[in-house]
């Protein structure tokens, strides 16, 4: 049996095997289509993160939660709270308040318990 020869350029290759040509050959957009689509479930992913947390920050002025939207770059795949106090309320303090028990510390990760399998969803159909 003959020696593959492969010829491999940006575009895509050629492969010969004896009597046998094979040519792969990619779609010029190809790399853009799948990057805008990623890009695309990456913004859904933010925003349902985002929406999720809402009822799980605590709460006393709003600007906690306020900070998320603020400081999240849409698409970024970094959901961040910028508030000084940000840091000491997720891991410093309880999981859920008297005055309302959903609200408390590690909200994402109370969050992706609740609410993995509605992200993912909302990401495929994105």
């Amino acid at each position: 049996m003959a020696e593959a020869q492969r010829i491999d350029t940006p575009r895509g290759s050629i492969i010969k095997t004896g009597k046998t040509t094979c040519e792969l050959v990619w779609s010029p957009g190809f790399g853009q289509e799948k990057t805008d689509m990623f890009h695309r479930k990456q913004m859904v992913v933010d925003n349902e993160v985002l929406r999720y947390c809402s009822p799980l920050v605590p709460l006393r002025t709003g600007m906690l939660e306020k900070s998320g939207t603020l400081g999240t770059v849409i698409g970024s795949g970094e959901v961040q709270y910028i508030t000084p106090y940000a840091r000491f309320q997720y891991y410093q303090t309880a999981q859920s308040r008297s005055y309302a028990p959903l609200r408390g510390g590690k909200w994402f990760e109370r969050m992706k318990t609740a609410h993995k399998a509605d992200i993912l969803r909302a990401a495929e159909r994105g």
